[in-house]
């Protein structure tokens, strides 16, 4: 079935306001901020002044893409949509997980077996069953939904990929793979509908996955009038010039507007844009300048832990598997003489780190090398925050940096909706494992890492990492929190239906 085709069997629907929402990697409110006062950048600027701007949003954790888009989608968190990161220890399989990182850890991990998990396996596989994504939900409704560049897209409508044979003819990935989507699913050079588009896939060009193939995409299907009711475009670009430069830095931004202001001009005024359509600006994740002295600014697991064996691709029976995801980590504890608490000694001794967190069935534990007294919590008890969860806290609550009254409300601070977003990663997968969060200006290394130091790195739970702008022009609605989480259900009220 070709995407064409697809194309040309979607009807417009003239009941339905669309709504499309732009994704944009590593968008922070701060750099947008001043990129906006310097003028340069007229399409963010237009879309605030005329809707709403939330400058503090809050992410999912670990803030990276896979974990945050999945949870955009699905309105989950990682304990339920069961992605717990770029990197993970897969327990039942004996090996790593990894979605594209550096070039040592896709190498180290099997080239193949990253190209088939990102492409095939996330969707298919990894990604829960047990949660609907919201393209699956909106073909419940009857109305048809698009993702493109979008590296989570489960839907209902199954979609063949058109392998390139470079990938193919390596066996890299299979010549012919079937997932299902929403009803117009855009892929780099897997799948297009702009065939227009084939200058923007080349190897050298992310093959497809940029700023400059989704923008075309989104435009072609802006001017042949085939908008569905829900629309997801992901703009990646910034996020590789921030982790180069450090988050001060405007031209990924810059690039974004530019971006935006074509796919405004597909409509007579930009005025006409927003009376037509419901726009949706969001960042994923922020960044954390790294401090640029290696020996200073990097955490090396190995060398902390350096009287334990690592797993590696040839090494499978080792006693540790560390799973970097820059500024947290999750490791692993597969020897089952080795005691968890021996080592969350060790690395409480580095005082780079924010905090330990492991659990023990539903009771989750957090240590932080600044106190010897544990904090204890889990889901269900006399405590309530923000957002309305309830919990059970004991112990030292400085741990995550909370903030507790005598009517036991609990408020976030440096670290915010701390309690569920830690809770998602620590029951994100099965086995035993430890996870750690670097204070602000320090990212973990392992092995096989590619590291930061001198520019930007996120993954952490702290608020660097964690709080994203949100714009919102063409609609008087609004979330009901300021969190990532919480934006499927929103949308799906948005554009209705039964």
């Amino acid at each position: 079935m070709s995407p064409t085709k697809k194309l040309n069997d979607i009807a417009s629907d003239t009941t339905t306001k669309p709504v499309i929402l732009i994704a944009v990697d590593s968008l922070m409110s701060e750099p947008l901020q001043k990129l906006m006062k310097e003028g340069k950048a007229p399409a963010f600027s237009f879309l605030i002044n005329n809707g709403k701007w939330y400058p503090e949003m809050i992410s999912s954790y670990p803030t990276m893409s896979v974990a945050i888009d999945s949870t955009i989608i699905t309105g989950t968190y990682p304990n339920q949509h069961k992605v717990p990161g770029l990197i993970w220890f897969k327990e039942d399989e004996n090996r790593m997980i990894s979605y594209g990182s550096g070039i040592g850890e896709i190498w180290n991990n099997g080239v193949k077996n990253v190209a088939r998990d990102s492409v095939i396996h996330l969707n298919k596989n990894h990604l829960s069953k047990e949660v609907q994504t919201i393209y699956e939900e909106l073909a419940n409704r009857q109305l048809p939904s698009a993702s493109v560049n979008g590296l989570l897209y489960r839907g209902s409508v199954p979609h063949q990929f058109n392998v390139p044979t470079l990938l193919s003819m390596t066996g890299l990935l299979p010549k012919e793979i079937e997932m299902n989507g929403p009803t117009l699913l855009s892929l780099g050079a897997l799948s297009q509908y702009n065939p227009e588009n084939d200058r923007h896939k080349f190897a050298w060009d992310r093959m497809g996955v940029n700023n400059d193939f989704t923008v075309n995409e989104l435009s072609y299907l802006i001017k042949q009038k085939k908008l569905p009711a829900f629309i997801l475009a992901y703009l990646p670009d910034a996020d590789a010039r921030i982790h180069k430069y450090g988050p001060d830095d405007l031209k990924g931004i810059e690039k974004a507007d530019e971006g935006l202001q074509q796919i405004l001009n597909n409509y007579s005024s930009w005025e006409q844009a927003i009376q037509e359509v419901t726009w949706i600006v969001l960042g994923d994740s922020g960044q954390s300048l790294v401090k640029e002295q290696k020996k200073t600014a990097l955490i090396d697991l190995n060398d902390l832990l350096k009287d334990y064996t690592f797993w590696e691709g040839n090494q499978t029976d080792a006693q540790l598997a560390i799973a970097v995801n820059e500024r947290m980590a999750y490791i692993n504890v597969n020897d089952k003489q080795v005691d968890v608490e021996k080592i969350v000694d060790i690395l409480k001794e580095d005082e780079r780190i924010g905090f330990i967190a492991w659990k023990d069935g539903q009771t989750n534990y957090v240590v932080s090398p600044e106190s010897d007294e544990l904090f204890l919590f889990s889901p269900t008890g006399p405590y309530v925050d923000d957002y309305k969860q309830s919990w059970n806290i004991d112990g030292d609550v400085s741990a995550l940096d909370l903030m507790v009254n005598e009517e036991r409300h609990i408020q976030y601070q440096n670290y915010p909706d701390a309690l569920a977003r830690l809770y998602g990663a620590l029951h994100s997968q099965e086995g035993r494992f430890i996870i750690v969060d670097a204070k602000p200006s320090f990212e973990f290394i392992e092995e096989h890492s590619h590291d930061h130091a001198g520019g930007g790195a996120h993954g952490s739970l702290h608020k660097v990492d964690s709080v994203v702008p949100l714009i919102v022009a063409g609609t008087d609605e609004s979330p009901p929190y300021h969190r990532l989480v919480d934006i499927k259900d929103w949308i799906l009220q948005l554009v209705g239906g039964s």
